[in-house]
């Protein structure tokens, strides 16, 4: 099955050029309490496009480099299913992510499945129980077997999209 244009099927959202961050206050687990990119303020690059299903543990997104804002990559970025809600969709990433190339090769084993190694950190720190962090890694496997098997299955023309010229803005958080 292939992902391809919105519909109730598929989420499609996008992280614009600049977009602010914004965490919620409380403490994270980590070294300093903060969340992990609390050093950042908005996101760079030429944005990222998400493009997920429901039921599916994993959403394709999209990257783009140069000035000429030319494609360079998908991640797919293990999650949880994204649950809608009236107002929202909310999902829980899960760490791993699988860098794919245009050319459809991608980065697996050890120093390149993008973040494995912060499974084992996530274990210790409590956030995840090795149960959870083995199934994650399952699943990453599949995916990478069904890379091996069938190359890339979604809808790679979302590669070439780009957002309206001058009609979206980054976004600002509203004043605390």
């Amino acid at each position: 099955m292939s992902l391809s244009g919105p519909s109730p099927e598929v989420l499609v959202s996008y992280i614009a050029p600049g977009a602010q961050f914004g965490f919620p206050s409380g403490h994270w687990p980590t070294v300093n309490g903060l969340h992990p990119w609390s050093e950042r303020e908005s996101w760079f690059g030429h944005g990222c496009l998400m493009v997920q299903r429901p039921g599916d543990h994993y959403a394709v997104w999209h990257f783009w480099d140069g000035p000429d804002r030319e494609f360079s990559c998908w991640y797919l970025n293990l999650q949880t299913s994204f649950v809608r809600t009236r107002t929202e969709c909310n999902t829980q990433d899960l760490e791993l992510d699988i860098v794919v190339f245009p050319d459809g090769s991608h980065m697996v084993k050890d120093d390149m499945v993008k973040d494995d190694d912060v499974l084992d950190h996530r274990v210790t720190e409590g956030r995840y129980s090795i149960e959870l962090v083995r199934w994650i890694r399952d699943s990453g496997n599949e995916l990478t077997e069904r890379l091996r098997s069938e190359g890339p299955w979604w809808d790679r023309s979302w590669a070439q999209w780009q957002p309206p010229a001058d009609d979206w803005k980054a976004p600002q958080l509203p004043a605390p």
